[in-house]
Parts: C-alpha cells; sequence; structure tokens
C-alpha cells in the first residue's frame, strides 16, 4: 500500500532522474577523494602545476592533488615507494628512469625550454673546449643539468670526463658562482637569472637555445595509471586549462606561479620568456613526431654519461598518448 502510494506521488521517471543525479553526485565525490601526490621542483616550466593548484583548477575537475617539492635526483625513489603517483621531470630522465627499473609512463607534455637551462662560465672561457679540466658546479647524475652538460659537452666533441664536477643543485649553483666558486655552473631558471643579473661574475656560454635539449613531460606510475585513468585524464586536462589561463589572463598568472617561487609576477615573466608550454595541440604533434627520437638520442647520451648502463629495450612502455586526445 505505501510502495503504490509513493510510486503515484514519484513517477517513475522522477525516481530514475533521482537515480542518475545520485550516481553523479557519487562519481564527483569520488574524482574529488581520489588524490594524487605529484613530485615536482620550482622550475619556471612546472608553474602550470602550481597555477592549477592555486587557482582551484584542480578542484574543478574533481582533482585533490599535492605537489610535492622533491629534488629531481630524488623524485624516481618517492615514485618507487609509492609516495608519489606522478612527476613532473625532464624526458631523458623519464627514459632513465624506465631504464634502471622504476618504471613511468608519460601522459602529456608541458614545457620545451628556449634559453631557460644554460652553463654559466667566467669570462675568459671563450668556449666548451677552454672548459677541458675546469670544475662545473652541477646537480647529480640522473638529472636534468647533468644531462645537459652531457649533451653539450657531447656536441662539442667532449664527455664528462673531460670536466671536473661537483654536486649542487641548481639554485646553490648559481649562487655559488656568482659568488666566485668553481669555474662554471650549469643551472635554469629562475636560477640562471641571477648569472644574468651579475655580468661581472661571468656570462652564459650556451643555452637551450643553442642546444635544445630539454623538454618536460608529467608522467604517472603504471599500475596507478591504469586503475586511475579518468584522473589522469582530469590531470592532462587540468593542465590545459592552465595554459588556457595564463593566456587569458597574464598578469594574474604570472603573480600567482611567481608567488611560488618568491618572484613577482614581473620578474616571473622574466623568467618565463625563456621557455614555452605546450597546449593540447602542440602535445599532439609532439607525442605524434618528436617524443620517440628524442628519447632514442638521449639514450644514446645517457649510456655515454653512465646514466644508464645499457640501452633501453621498449621505448614504447615510456609513453601514453590517449590522455591528450
Amino acid at each position: 500500500m505505501t510502495s503504490t502510494h509513493t510510486t503515484r506521488r514519484f513517477p517513475i521517471w522522477q525516481w530514475a532522474l533521482a537515480a542518475a543525479c545520485l550516481a553523479t553526485g557519487a562519481q564527483q565525490a569520488t574524482a574529488q577523494e581520489t588524490k594524487i601526490v605529484l613530485g615536482m621542483s620550482g622550475w619556471t616550466g612546472f608553474a602550470p602545476l602550481t597555477l592549477a593548484d592555486k587557482a582551484g583548477i584542480f578542484k574543478k575537475n574533481g582533482l585533490n592533488v599535492e605537489l610535492k617539492m622533491i629534488p629531481q635526483k630524488d623524485r624516481h625513489l618517492a615514485l618507487a615507494s609509492g609516495a608519489v603517483q606522478c612527476a613532473a621531470t625532464t624526458i631523458e630522465t623519464h627514459v632513465a628512469w624506465n631504464t634502471n627499473g622504476v618504471p613511468i609512463v608519460q601522459i602529456f607534455q608541458m614545457d620545451k625550454s628556449y634559453g631557460a637551462d644554460g652553463i654559466a662560465v667566467r669570462n675568459d672561457v671563450k668556449s666548451f673546449a677552454d672548459l677541458k679540466g675546469k670544475t662545473v658546479a652541477v646537480s647529480a647524475p640522473g638529472t636534468a643539468p647533468y644531462f645537459g652538460l652531457a649533451w653539450m659537452l657531447n656536441k662539442n666533441g667532449m664527455t664528462m670526463k673531460d670536466v671536473k664536477t661537483v654536486s649542487l643543485e641548481p639554485q646553490p649553483a648559481a649562487q655559488s658562482f656568482v659568488s666566485g666558486q668553481n669555474d662554471a655552473a650549469m643551472t635554469y631558471e629562475p636560477y640562471l637569472s641571477t648569472v644574468r643579473a651579475n655580468p661581472a661574475a661571468g656570462k652564459i656560454l650556451a643555452t637551450t637555445i643553442d642546444y635544445p635539449m630539454v623538454m618536460d613531460t608529467v608522467g604517472c606510475d603504471p599500475k596507478w595509471l591504469k586503475a586511475n585513468t579518468a584522473a589522469a585524464k582530469a590531470l592532462t586536462q587540468s593542465y590545459f586549462d592552465a595554459v588556457a589561463m595564463i593566456q587569458a589572463e597574464k598578469d594574474k598568472s604570472y603573480e600567482i606561479m611567481g608567488t611560488a617561487v618568491k618572484q613577482s609576477g614581473e620578474q616571473f615573466g622574466k623568467s618565463a620568456a625563456f621557455l614555452k608550454w605546450s597546449d593540447k595541440e602542440a602535445n599532439q604533434k609532439f607525442f605524434a613526431n618528436d617524443l620517440l627520437p628524442f628519447m632514442k638520442e638521449a639514450a644514446v647520451i645517457l649510456k655515454e654519461a653512465g646514466v644508464i648502463r645499457s640501452m633501453p629495450e621498449n621505448y614504447n612502455v615510456m609513453y601514453d598518448n590517449s590522455f591528450i586526445k
């Protein structure tokens, strides 16, 4: 009796609509409960992730993302331990991690460096040949600066064995160089601007304008990725939304991103001028045409530099282009 009375008060279509709304709400709640911890650094190219966090883009897309600042040399350890599910790093680093037993799958490209990474040298150094036997401050093997130095030396007929290295992260490498320590320093923005602002200390011998080899992607643990495809798709979309916000509201975006690295919006804009963020269309072109050839070339230099002991057996497991479509 009660059942019949209830059905008459609420027609079947209303019950169906209510059920659909409840299902949608449950799906949204599940998405919001999907916690993603993403390892990254203060590198200017990663800043759209900070923007997505601070501007509420992650939340809008149903994500709960924690951005964890982890030195590049330690990010694979955090990934292997499960402390992070995803990580932003350079493409060749993804190659090295996979080859050395820490699987990660690249799902979207973030940026390309156009002068944002470079090597600072004393003013009497005229060429790479002059660096032979000199001391270069550079972060540890398996990091972007280390690879960048190896790449530049390789293109000039040299190897890492031709220089002495002191292990310093990009920020202290730049600061110590300006204070008079070491003969050279491999660093990136915003820290490379410290050298640009102190010409008496030295000059920038070469950057990624001369040697375009620093490109960053976000990758995720393959097991996590398989179980959380919707969250990975939302993460990718959040990055694209952040890039769109930068284009639409540049000053506001620069202010937000600059604050995270203790820069004004104007200072951040100067650092950002040395790189390009990749939107959806650029991602699709890059994954289709450039990613695989670059990984193969990078692997040769990684092996030469001793970062990997053998060449990768399968590059295809290192990326998945389905999230950028």
